[in-house]
């Protein structure tokens, strides 16, 4: 570990700033849970006007405390905490928690204060955790620095989880649902607005702590991801899952984009492109992430999943909730197959069907283990669920004692419970004995999708350099010339007035107005297609002009660009966009104008290779006809794929914001794609 890692993961010597002597304050939570869970090392009061804070000794200032200082926690009001910075680092203290607000999250002002704050402590070397962090709480070593009202609890469970959340209020919600559980963690740490240190940066600090087994993320956005994807690939090296929980899924921000690839590669999605290519498992629910990590830890991401599990249930309507869910959520529930059958036989238990209902041949642990034996066995099938009823609820140790000896014989697939009642003692037992538990289908169903979808962290890659005099307000002519020198280039003419028709033109043409504002044409009247002469051409742009200047007044209007009319198979839509949290993404769909009416897309970080571009045209259900399906023509996917690859590679040219073509005209086999429309937004 670094040296900042055991002055913020395990401080023995720690300094409240701030602390109150009144014990109903929130200032004095912090001490009051230190002391009362068992804090051994230091403690250092500073308050200047009590000589005695909650019976230990108080010093007048941080320069009185004798010794040195790991972690200095703030508890002073937002004015107060830029003076005392300059004290923290000429104490030498490495680390300083800030609780206060009124920071960046709290307009201009708080974000000068804030910039303020951060340019001192890094002059001075401090690290910032923080502002507006709730603490740090290291339960192996019972280190509740924090002043969340969960430390009331009068014991906490160590573990090996270790959570990190930007929101401070559900570190302890999730401390308190695990401790319902049986589950323990190791640290829970509270970023807050993430100044200086961001989950990310604690996430690798973590990765190298021995008492770390996996690492749990409750995110509202990803800051540093190249510091989060560094993590991630040596946890992945180190057999340390990390498993995220991300707020943002909500669409609302596609109303800002100013492109179908705005809307549709919004950061959501990039997100979700990104901890897949990282190796990050994602979860959607809180309980799932909670109850996910039993399912990962000690595991290897699969390399084929099958997306099938094995269910055996005591209850039917329980099983069938089960199956249900993960249906919906993709994941078919398998009939047992012949080695299955074999062994269910042998224990007497029904073999037929996709679900194992056991109810009427008893729930004896001799023959639940027997059962998910054989069907842990099964090569078909990646997990052996158990569903219980209400036995699970009234007599907790007959219901699990079939499932902790099954879980305990080591079989290589994982073995998870559904428990149908509401049935804390069994879901703590087999909590503790590390079997994954779920109290809800929904949640089962998200806890084994992001299982199965966890995919090992991709190979690094780069995109050769690229350079393009790109205009600081370009239009589709200049995003025509980019996607060329890209590779991707179809013929096609520019009319600089409504009379400068071109000579040699293929009729029927189409044609589009020219202008750096205006990325939907349609919507102002500026596209015609099937043009048939050139006095046509020249009458329609002169009624083109006259439309678009109506009903786009303010729009600059730099010509009009004509191509030949092309006649393909299908449309599919290609698009870049330099996400602000999880990088640049490339994104490929069905194409034309209602592209994110449908939403049928795949996203990957970029540049990818035509390996992976590939797959993500394989996941695009609205190309699947062009790919032979039901024997109708097929279409030139491996130019697609090229294509893909070379918009991809536009990550290495870092004045490109956004850019996509839509519709790209995907031609017959062996013939090609031809770019119908294009667009780029320079950053």
């Amino acid at each position: 570990m670094t040296d900042l890692a055991p002055a913020l993961l395990n401080p023995r010597h720690i300094a409240l700033v701030g602390a109150s002597a009144d014990p109903a304050r929130l200032t004095a939570r912090a001490q009051v849970y230190l002391r009362k869970h068992g804090f051994d090392g230091d403690l250092y009061p500073v308050n200047p006007r009590a000589e005695t804070v909650l019976g230990e000794r108080s010093y007048p200032t941080i320069a009185d405390i004798p010794g040195p200082v790991d972690l200095a926690y703030l508890l002073l009001g937002t004015e107060h905490v830029e003076g005392v910075i300059a004290d923290v680092a000429a104490k030498g203290i490495p680390v300083a928690a800030i609780l206060a607000d009124g920071f960046a999250e709290a307009g201009p002002e708080g974000q000068a204060r804030q910039a303020r704050l951060l340019a001192t402590a890094r002059a001075a070397g401090v690290r910032i955790l923080g502002p507006n962090s709730m603490g740090l709480i290291n339960l192996n070593a019972r280190t509740a620095c924090s002043v969340n009202a969960a430390l009331e609890a009068e014991s906490l469970p160590a573990g090996r989880l270790a959570l990190v959340s930007q929101s401070g209020s559900m570190l302890g919600a999730i401390m308190a649902r695990g401790a319902a559980r049986g589950l323990g963690f190791s640290h829970l740490i509270s970023t807050g607005n993430e100044a200086d240190l961001t989950a990310s940066e604690i996430a690798g600090l973590l990765v190298d702590d021995p008492e770390v087994d996996a690492i749990l993320l409750f995110l509202e956005a990803i800051r540093r991801a190249d510091l989060l994807a560094a993590a991630a690939r040596r946890a992945h090296a180190a057999g340390k899952p990390i498993i995220a929980f991300k707020l943002g899924r909500s669409s609302f921000g596609a109303e800002l984009a100013n492109s179908h690839t705005g809307a549709l590669a919004g950061s959501d999605a990039a997100a979700d492109a990104f901890f897949r290519a990282n190796g990050i498992a994602r979860v959607t629910m809180i309980e799932a992430l909670l109850e996910a990590p039993a399912l990962f830890v000690g595991r290897r991401p699969l390399a084929a999943p099958k997306r099938a599990v094995s269910v055996m249930t005591t209850t039917g309507g329980g099983g069938a909730m089960a199956v249900d869910a993960l249906g919906v959520a993709g994941i078919e529930t398998r009939a047992p197959d012949a080695t299955a059958v074999e062994g269910l036989k042998a224990a007497g238990l029904p073999h037929h069907g996709r679900m194992i209902d056991v109810t009427l041949a008893g729930t004896r642990a001799d023959k639940v283990q027997a059962a998910l034996a054989a069907l842990a066995a099964d090569p078909d099938t990646d997990l052996a669920l158990s569903v219980i009823g209400s036995s699970a609820q009234f007599r907790p140790h007959d219901a699990v004692a079939g499932i902790l000896a099954a879980a305990k014989a080591g079989h290589a697939k994982p073995i998870a419970a559904f428990l149908v009642p509401q049935a804390d003692v069994s879901l703590r037992m087999l909590g503790e004995a590390g079997v994954a538990a779920f109290r809800t289908p929904e949640s089962c169903a998200d806890a084994i999708r992001a299982f199965l979808d966890w995919r090992a962290p991709r190979s690094p890659s780069s995109a050769p350099s690229i350079s393009f005099p790109l205009p600081a307000r370009p239009d589709e002519g200049d995003a025509r010339q980019l996607m060329a020198m890209l590779g991707i280039d179809t013929g096609y003419s520019v009319m600089r007035t409504p009379q400068d028709a071109p000579d040699g033109l293929n009729f029927p043409v189409a044609l589009k107005v020219l202008s750096p504002d205006l990325a939907h044409k349609t919507e102002v009247g500026g596209v015609a297609l099937n043009i048939p002469d050139a006095g046509a051409l020249q009458a329609e742009a002169q009624a083109m002009l006259s439309r678009v200047r109506e009903r786009a007044p303010d729009a600059r209007i730099t010509g009009f660009l004509v191509q030949p009319m092309v006649r393909g198979l299908a449309e599919a839509i290609i698009g870049f966009r330099r996400d602000p949290e999880a990088g640049p993404v490339v994104l490929v769909g069905a194409g034309g104008v209602l592209a994110e009416l449908h939403r049928d897309t795949a996203l990957r970080c970029a540049p990818v290779t035509e390996a992976e571009a590939r797959e993500m045209i394989a996941e695009v259900k609205g190309l699947r006809p062009v790919s032979g399906w039901r024997s109708l023509p097929r279409g030139d996917l491996e130019a697609l794929a090229r294509a893909v690859v070379a918009v991809s590679r536009l990550a290495a040219l870092p004045e490109v914001a956004e850019a996509e073509i839509n519709p790209l005209i995907i031609l017959g086999e062996g013939r090609g794609v031809a770019v119908a429309d294009a667009w780029v937004v320079r950053g």
